[in-house]
């Protein structure tokens, strides 16, 4: 399974890189082949590429304040989640996101 995440806070400092690095740990775990773009205070760092994003299942977006350039995603699933749900429990935000694709997926067919 590939995933891009984007995360992103209100001051665009800690919580930020807290939920990426808890994202990446816990895709390692999972065997999740992860993009992990930031969007903290300054700006987009580890941008994710075109053909990450093309190529991902879905995407997922921990952040509580509005993304940079949302409209790269458009056409893919998306979850929507806060840093704070990924740094507690970054599997379970996995989960709750795999639920999520499947069940877009199985109502699209």
């Amino acid at each position: 399974m590939k995933v891009v995440v984007v995360t992103g806070c209100a001051v665009g400092i800690a919580h930020t890189y807290m939920a990426a690095e808890a994202m990446d740990k816990a895709a390692r775990k999972l065997n999740i082949e992860v993009s992990i773009e930031t969007q903290g205070s300054v700006g987009i760092e580890d941008e994710a590429s075109p053909s990450a994003i093309e190529e991902a299942d879905f995407i997922i977006i921990a952040s509580d304040v509005g993304i940079e350039k949302p409209e790269r995603f458009e056409g893919k699933i998306v979850y929507n989640g806060i840093p704070a749900d990924a740094i507690k429990n970054a599997a379970e935000l996995y989960n709750e996101a795999i639920q999520f694709y499947q069940e877009q997926i199985s109502t699209s067919e």
